[in-house]
């Protein structure tokens, strides 16, 4: 698994960049599948009064690509929203994988003519 963390104006400290990685360890326990992470983090100076951090993520899994991003005052709860969005949508994807509740064509058929 790749992991690529960088900033758009803004430098990445050590700090962040653990902090960060901590995070993913909740996404990894979920899912192991994961091929690749891309994270940035981002500060967008509106006014004085509004400074936004921005954290988006770019995390591919065999088959899919899944995008999410958060906005917030503060750069570490727009981590954690982060996180929080994408440990909803692996999990939602970890069960479409392994939904096994269909039934097999030979059993279909058999009610069916039962019916009729």
């Amino acid at each position: 698994m790749n992991l690529t963390i960088s900033g758009h104006h803004l430098e990445v400290t050590p700090a962040i960049r653990e902090y960060v990685q901590n995070k993913l360890e909740r996404i990894k326990r979920h899912f192991d599948h994961v091929i690749d992470i891309s994270v940035i983090l981002s500060v967008d100076n509106l006014s004085e009064k509004e400074k936004r951090q921005k954290a988006e993520i770019n995390l591919r899994l065999s088959g899919k690509t899944v995008y999410v991003e958060s906005l917030s005052q503060d750069l570490y709860a727009s981590i954690d929203m982060l996180i929080d969005k994408l440990d909803r949508q692996v999990m939602k994807y970890k069960t479409r994988i392994q939904d096994h509740s269909r039934q097999a064509l030979k059993h279909l058929s058999g009610v069916e003519s039962a019916t009729a």
